[in-house]
């Protein structure tokens, strides 16, 4: 067994982890902008999404990409709103902090879970080595 491989592996999860851990972490920070810097429309929800790799017979995770999801967010009434329009409507983020919060959830819980196999890998090679004393 090769464990230079496997930490390899997991490393490059924990790295995906992060990522997805940023940017639910932004969409929670923006889910209450309701412009964008250029004074556009309201903040959009991101999602991240992972793919597996090969390389030889080394298996990694990474990021393929971030898109911007453009289901549309909740219109409120508020005429007092600098960003209302002609009728009050203002136009929301399409992001739900509930959702959100399990999203960070989810992405802490398989980072710590990666953690653990590092723990693991870096135990088994220490005690390998004390084998035969």
């Amino acid at each position: 067994m090769n464990l230079i491989s496997g930490i390899n592996a997991t490393s490059s999860a924990l790295n995906a982890e992060k990522i997805r851990m940023n940017i639910v972490t932004e969409n929670i920070a923006n889910a209450r902008t309701t412009h964008d810097v250029d004074g556009g429309g309201p903040y959009q929800r991101k999602i991240v999404s992972f793919e597996s790799v090969l390389n030889g017979v080394e298996k990694s995770v990474r990021v393929s990409g971030v898109t911007t999801d453009s289901t549309p967010g909740e219109t409120i009434y508020n005429p007092a709103h600098p960003d209302a329009d002609q009728s009050g409507m203002v136009h929301m983020p399409n992001v739900n902090l509930a959702m959100e919060m399990v999203d960070l959830m989810n992405s802490s819980r398989a980072y710590e879970a990666n953690l653990s196999v590092v723990r693991n890998a870096k135990q088994l090679a220490l005690q390998s080595l004390n084998i035969g004393k």
